[in-house]
């Protein structure tokens, strides 16, 4: 398999003297490759960690389930939900050396259950991975709203904040991929640090309980809220899939990509387990749901205070913000990778597979994604007319609705990208070689698709609505919809442009596949 690096230097070399057409068909052939060699194991692990916003999920997430859901045995699910995703990436791994395409899931799809199915694929990470994004941008101009209200006793609307980050993460993903990574790190390994201390400052002085272990204790997933709590806890691993999508901009994909998805994977299960048992050693087994319903998302801060003091809660906070901020960079880069693939293999205009200038960025779907995002803000500031007296509904339903619907999403696309795994080496004849992964990857599959039908089946819950609700399946609608749409544009793509179906997963080979058609006498 050839990576970015290669085809362009291909296009230079081979095929078409060094004419002035040459050099327009060199031209073209670099727009249409993104730059290979910008990311090292360093630099590909802070992007892909940063998309799962540690410190979000430890203020936001945790607190949340264990209030909702009432599950005290929190980190034993992190636990259990790491061995299903590491089971997951084995045969994701394997597949990775095989395919290198920013498109990544779609492109994994395609190849193995062909290219319909990579076409409604395709058109599900859109949806999905912008939806995660829509999701944090309400949630991080809620909290900047708060941070003025508290410190600077001002006012701030929160779509104002918002719509400020959606420009400057529009800004920022123009620059080198590489230059993206050192603000994505930075951010990142401080957030952590700041958990890391209170993980530290909580095992120092436990509650009355004292160091329990009770939390890991299986008695504690019992009930009607485990289901629910998988969806929760399994949101919150969303990112470390993403690696395959830089994979064209690292020099070496096949070992790299797989090293930064079991290193990602491995620390996102262990920070998590371990982070939220520190909450549950700092309040007690017995009164941490107590406390989280309380205190709601709150609850890291209101532990914080009493052990580390006001300074340290308020630096807290103010990370808790630029890690969200780090998470919308990450997110606004892999959804851009993911329109370029699109509009390189015709499944968008080809205008959005083309990259910008010599950062490489690709600037067509970066200017895509900051467009929408700014629309579905602006509709939401719209709605912000407080008509129940809850200045917070608009904000927050953004962030639930969105993020939800995008996690949906993904835990689909990692369903469908096991079982191609399965097809993919069975049809090459390798499946006696690659047995053991191919049964990893049918176990993660149905690990999956039983998560994913929980969460349509409480959707309701995690979106805060009744059970009556129209919400409960609207929202899940939209994934469906989005599915829908993809199939149908590849059965059309199938019928009349069979050039381009042909091309629907390709990525890079499709170029080589050009480069050999025009140097053909």
């Amino acid at each position: 398999m050839t990576t970015g690096s290669s085809s362009t230097s291909s296009s230079s070399n081979t095929g078409r003297p060094a004419t002035a057409g040459g050099a327009i068909s060199t031209f073209k052939g670099q727009e249409r490759a993104l730059h290979a060699g910008r990311l090292g194991t360093g630099g590909l692990l802070l992007s892909v960690l940063a998309a799962t916003a540690p410190l979000m999920v430890v203020a936001g997430v945790m607190p949340t389930t264990f209030a909702v859901m009432g599950i005290v045995g929190q980190p034993l699910l992190f636990v259990i939900l790491g061995v299903v995703l590491v089971l997951f990436s084995v045969g994701y791994a394997e597949m990775s050396r095989h395919v290198h395409n920013a498109g990544a899931f779609y492109a994994y799809v395609a190849r193995g259950l062909g290219g319909t199915a990579g076409a409604g694929a395709a058109a599900v990470a859109l949806v999905a991975y912008s939806a995660l994004q829509f999701g944090i941008y309400g949630i991080f101009g809620f909290e900047v709203s708060g941070l003025f209200a508290t410190y600077g006793h001002v006012e701030v609307a929160w779509w104002i904040p918002a719509l400020i980050a959606v420009l400057a993460v529009g800004a920022l993903s123009w620059l080198k991929i590489d230059v993206n990574a050192l603000v994505l790190g930075v951010l990142l390994v401080v957030e952590v640090a700041l958990v890391v201390i209170f993980d530290i400052a909580a095992v120092a002085d436990p509650a009355k309980e004292g160091l329990s272990l009770h939390a890991f204790n299986p008695d504690t997933l019992t009930g009607a809220g485990v289901g629910t709590a998988l969806c929760f806890c399994i949101a919150a691993f969303t990112g470390f899939e993403q690696a395959p999508v830089y994979a064209e901009e690292t020099s070496r994909p096949h070992i790299l990509v797989p090293r930064v998805m079991f290193l990602a994977i491995g620390f996102v299960a262990v920070f998590f387990a371990l982070s939220s048992w520190a909450l549950t050693v700092a309040a007690g087994p017995s009164g941490i749901v107590g406390a989280a319903q309380k205190q709601s998302a709150g609850l890291l801060f209101f532990l914080t205070e009493s052990r580390l003091g006001g300074a340290f809660t308020d630096v807290l906070h103010v990370l808790f913000v630029t890690g969200m901020f780090a998470a919308l960079l990450s997110f606004h880069n892999v959804v851009a990778r993911y329109a370029f693939a699109m509009g390189r293999e015709g499944l968008l205009p080809a205008a959005f597979g083309r990259t910008t200038g010599s950062s490489g960025a690709p600037g067509t779907g970066s200017l895509l994604q900051t467009g929408v995002s700014a629309i579905v803000l602006i509709a939401f500031a719209v709605t912000d007319d407080k008509p129940t007296g809850d200045p917070t509904a608009p904000v927050l339903h953004l962030f639930t609705w969105a993020g939800n619907v995008g996690a949906l999403g993904v835990i689909l696309l990692m369903a469908a990208a096991s079982v191609s795994v399965i097809v993919f080496f069975a049809r090459r004849g390798a499946a006696r070689a690659q047995a053991w992964r191919l049964v990893t990857s049918a176990i993660a599959a149905v690990a999956l698709l039983v998560i994913a039908g929980y969460t349509v089946k409480d959707f309701d819950i995690l979106v805060g609505a009744g059970p009556d609700s129209v919400l409960s399946w609207l929202l899940p609608a939209l994934v469906a919809a989005a599915l829908v749409v993809g199939l149908v544009q590849g059965l059309v793509l199938r019928s009349r442009k069979p050039e381009a179906y042909a091309r629907i997963g390709l990525g890079n080979e499709a170029f080589q596949l050009d480069k050999a058609a025009e140097s053909t006498p």
